[in-house]
C-alpha cells in the first residue's frame, strides 16, 4: 500500500534529538573525540566543493582555535559555504546523506563525508552549535544556532556584517564542564594531528597569541621507494613497530585507489597476534588497527594505506567487507608474495634473515602456493636426527628424505637412527604437508617412517646369543606384564642407551584421556571423558583393531643389557627391567600411567629393600 503524502493520516517521524546524540556516541561513534575528523572532513568537502564551483578559488586552509577561559572552540574552512537555504536543508535534517550532491550534483565518492550526521557529532562535545557562513555563490551570509534540546533557528546577516566576512564556514562550539578536556588546545592539536595531519590541504591550530601551528605533513607512505626508502618512512616504521622494520615493501592497488606500504616485522609477533593496519581514507584515518585488509598468512607485515575507492562504514572507523575489499585484499597479498619471491632469488642475504623470523608464515603460504614453495622450500630450515639443516642440504647429501609424521614418532627414533640415514621431524606446523609435496616440486624422493619399521630394520644378536636373547625377551615381557608391554633385543647405537620404550599414539592418547580422567573424577567432565574413552574402545574393537601394546626394545649392544641377560636373581631382574621401562618412557617424553607409576614405586622400594638388606649382610660379616 502506497501513502499519498498529502492524506490527513500521513505524519512525519518525530526525531528526538537528545536520543539520536546518544545513539551517535554510545553506538555508532567509538568516542567522542570524533567530533574533530567530522569536522574535518565536512571542511575538507566545502573546500573541494568551492574549487568544483571555481577553479581560480584560493587554497583551501582549516584553522582550529581550541577553547579557553571565556573563549569557545572554534572550526573555520575557506570552503563553499551555505546559503540559507542550504543551512536549513542540511544542518538541521537527520538522515539526509547527501548534501554534496545536493550542491554541486557530482559523486558522492568523491567526498570523505557520506552520511549527513558529521555536524551532530558536535552534539557530543557541546549543547550548542553556532554556525557563520558565506558562500561562494554571492548571496548573504548566514547563522545557524542548533541546540541540544532539538531546535535551531537561523537568520540572514546583513551587508555589512556579510562584506565583513570570508567565504567559507565558522562553526563555534561551548564545552560541557564534562567535555572541556576535548577541546582543550594540548588535546585538539593531538586530535587534529592524529586524523588529519596527512591531508590535501593545510590544518593549522591557533595558539594564545594567535600564531599558527601547521600539523599537517606529506605521507612518507605514499609513493615509497623500495629500493631507497625515505628516512621519514623509516621513523614511521620505526614508531608504528616499536623496532625497525626488517624491510619495506610498497603497495598499489589501483583499481581500487589504495596505495601505501608493509612495513615487514623484525620480530615473530605473538601466537594469535591479528593484523592491525592504518588505513586512511582520503587521506583522513579511518583506523589505525584494523584488520582483514591482508590475508591472515601475512601476519608477518603491518600496512600503512591511503585509499580512495573502498566504502567506509556508518561510523568511518572501519570499511565495508564487500567486493571492493576482496579485490584489494588478494592484490595486497600478491605485492607480498611477490616481495618474498624476489628476496629468495635476488637478495638471498636479506631472504636468510626474514626467514630467521618468519619461517612459519613462509610455511604457511608455501602450503598453498606452488611458485612460491618451489623459491622457499630449499632455504627452510627442518630439524632431523643428526641436526637442523635445510631441505637443500638434506636433499644435496642424502638420496631422498625421511620424516617422522610426528614429533612424537620423531622422538622416538631420533636416537637410534644412524647419522649417515637421518630423520626429518615433520611434527612442526606445516613441515609434514611440505616434505609430502618435495616429489612434485623439487623432484626429491620423500619417504616417511614409521617407529615399528626402523625396529624391524635393526640388527638382531648373533645366532650364536640368539638363545640368551630369547630368554631375555621372554623373562622381560613377564616382569612387564602388567602393563602389556612385550621385549625384544635388538643392537643399536649409541650403546650408551640401554632400551628404547614404543608406545603406539592410540596407546598415548588413552593415557592421557584416562590421566584426565582421574585429574576431574567425580565431576561431569570425569563423567563425559569416561563415555568417550568407551566410546572409542568400542568402535576400535567394532573395526577389529586394537592398539599394539607397548614395545621395550633392549639394546643387545649395552653392557647392561648383556649382564641382564646373565642375571639368576629374579627378584632382582624383574625390579631392573621395570626401571629400565619406566627410564625409557621417561626418555622419550612419554606420560606415565597410574600403572606405571605404581610399578616405578614399588620396584625402587624393592630395589632400596634389597639394598640395606646386602649391606646389613656385609656389615654384619664384617663385625
Amino acid at each position: 500500500m502506497r501513502f499519498e503524502s498529502d492524506s490527513p493520516d500521513v505524519r512525519p517521524f518525530q526525531v528526538d534529538l537528545r536520543g539520536v546524540v546518544d545513539l551517535l556516541s554510545r553506538h555508532i561513534y567509538s568516542s567522542p573525540q570524533v567530533f574533530l575528523r567530522e569536522l574535518l572532513q565536512n571542511g575538507r568537502d566545502a573546500i573541494r566543493a568551492r574549487h568544483e564551483l571555481d577553479a581560480g578559488a584560493p587554497a583551501g586552509s582549516l584553522e582550529i582555535e581550541p577553547a579557553g577561559p571565556g573563549r569557545p572552540f572554534r572550526f573555520r574552512d575557506n570552503g563553499v559555504g551555505l546559503t540559507a537555504d542550504e543551512a536549513s536543508e542540511l544542518l538541521s535534517t537527520v538522515g539526509r546523506s547527501s548534501k554534496r550532491d545536493d550542491l554541486m550534483q557530482v559523486r558522492r565518492v568523491d567526498y570523505l563525508g557520506q552520511f549527513g550526521i558529521g555536524l551532530l557529532s558536535c552534539f557530543m562535545v557541546s549543547d550548542r552549535i553556532v554556525v557563520r557562513s558565506r558562500s561562494a555563490k554571492g548571496t548573504p551570509a548566514i547563522e545557524w544556532i542548533g541546540d541540544a534540546s532539538g531546535s535551531f533557528r537561523i537568520r540572514e546577516l546583513g551587508e555589512a556584517e556579510t562584506d565583513g566576512m570570508a567565504v567559507g564556514t565558522e562553526i563555534a562550539l561551548e564545552p560541557r564542564p564534562d567535555d572541556a578536556s576535548l577541546l582543550s588546545p594540548d588535546r585538539v592539536r593531538a586530535l587534529a594531528t592524529r586524523f588529519g595531519q596527512y591531508l590535501p590541504v593545510p590544518v593549522a591550530i591557533v595558539n594564545e597569541d594567535a600564531t599558527l601551528d601547521t600539523v599537517t605533513r606529506a605521507p612518507a607512505f605514499l609513493g615509497a621507494s623500495a629500493e631507497e626508502p625515505s628516512d621519514a618512512l623509516v621513523e614511521l616504521g620505526t614508531k608504528l613497530l616499536g623496532r625497525r622494520p626488517l624491510d619495506i615493501i610498497p603497495l598499489s592497488v589501483p583499481g581500487t585507489g589504495t596505495e601505501g606500504v608493509a612495513f615487514v616485522l623484525p620480530f615473530a609477533p605473538p601466537p594469535g597476534a591479528h593484523q592491525a593496519s592504518t588505513v586512511y581514507l582520503g587521506r583522513m584515518l579511518v583506523g589505525e588497527q584494523l584488520d582483514g585488509l591482508l590475508p591472515a598468512w601475512a601476519f608477518f607485515v603491518r600496512c600503512v594505506l591511503d585509499t580512495t575507492g573502498l566504502a567506509p562504514t556508518a561510523s568511518r572507523e572501519g570499511l565495508v567487507d564487500d567486493s571492493a575489499l576482496e579485490h584489494t585484499r588478494e592484490q595486497l597479498g600478491a605485492s607480498v608474495r611477490a616481495w618474498i619471491l624476489r628476496q629468495a632469488t635476488t637478495r638471498p642475504w636479506r631472504f636468510q634473515e626474514f626467514l630467521s623470523v618468519h619461517q612459519l608464515a613462509l610455511k604457511a603460504l608455501a602450503v598453498h602456493d606452488d611458485e612460491l614453495a618451489r623459491a622457499v622450500l630449499p632455504w627452510l630450515t627442518v630439524e632431523t636426527s643428526a641436526g637442523d639443516t635445510t631441505v637443500a642440504e638434506l636433499a644435496r647429501r642424502h638420496d631422498g628424505v625421511r620424516y617422522a609424521e610426528s614429533v612424537d614418532e620423531f622422538r622416538q627414533v631420533a636416537a637410534i637412527v644412524p647419522p649417515e640415514t637421518p630423520v626429518v621431524n615433520g611434527g612442526y606446523s606445516y613441515d609434514a604437508a611440505l616434505l609430502r609435496r618435495l616429489p612434485d616440486l623439487l623432484d626429491v624422493p620423500v619417504t616417511r617412517v614409521t617407529v615399528s619399521e626402523l625396529l624391524d630394520e635393526l640388527t638382531p644378536p648373533p645366532l650364536a646369543e640368539r638363545a640368551l636373547a630369547v630368554g631375555l625377551e621372554e623373562r622381560a615381557t613377564a616382569a612387564l606384564a602388567e602393563v602389556g608391554c612385550t621385549v625384544s633385543a635388538r643392537r643399536f647405537t649409541p650403546v650408551e642407551l640401554p632400551a628404547l620404550c614404543v608406545v603406539d599414539p592410540e596407546v598415548v592418547r588413552r593415557i592421557e584421556r584416562d590421566a584426565a580422567q582421574e585429574t576431574a573424577a567425580g565431576g561431569i567432565w570425569g563423567d563425559v571423558l569416561g563415555d568417550v574413552s568407551e566410546l572409542i574402545e568400542a568402535r576400535r574393537r567394532d573395526e577389529g583393531r586394537e592398539a599394539e601394546a607397548v614395545r621395550l626394545c633392549l639394546n643387545w649392544s649395552s653392557p647392561l643389557v648383556r649382564r641382564l641377560a646373565d642375571l639368576r636373581d629374579e627378584l632382582v631382574f624383574d625390579r631392573t627391567v621395570k626401571l629400565l621401562y619406566v627410564q625409557a618412557l621417561l626418555a622419550s617424553h612419554r606420560p606415565l600411567a597410574p600403572a606405571d607409576r605404581r610399578m616405578l614405586t614399588s620396584a625402587l622400594t624393592d630395589m632400596v629393600t634389597l639394598s640395606v638388606g646386602i649391606t646389613g649382610e656385609l656389615e654384619g660379616e664384617a663385625l
